[in-house]
């Protein structure tokens, strides 16, 4: 196999974040506390979203990023109602 450059990275463009955030959120809470697997497609999910608004404005997405953060770890402690509430908040604030 001759490797000839690395793949290019969808890094979601100007507003398609917004778009690409709200959709993986909105499925990130419908499937939160779904058997097998559920949870940790979900919190996989919440931290590539809290990721990609990382890397793409820290400071403009600071409010998201914290929301989404407390709402992976009250995912993880199995608090799927605080988790929702936080994933609403942040999803509301992506706009």
């Amino acid at each position: 196999m001759e490797v000839l450059h690395p793949k290019e990275l969808d890094t979601h463009p100007g507003g398609e974040i917004v778009t690409w955030a709200r959709d993986q959120l909105s499925i990130a809470g419908s499937i939160l506390d779904n058997p097998g697997g559920g949870l940790l497609f979900a919190t996989q999910t919440i931290g590539q979203v809290r990721a990609a608004l990382h890397e793409r404005d820290a400071s403009r997405w600071r409010e998201v990023i914290e929301a989404l953060d407390r709402a992976e770890d009250a995912a993880v402690r199995r608090e799927f109602t605080t988790a929702r509430q936080l994933i609403g908040e942040a999803t509301a604030k992506v706009g």
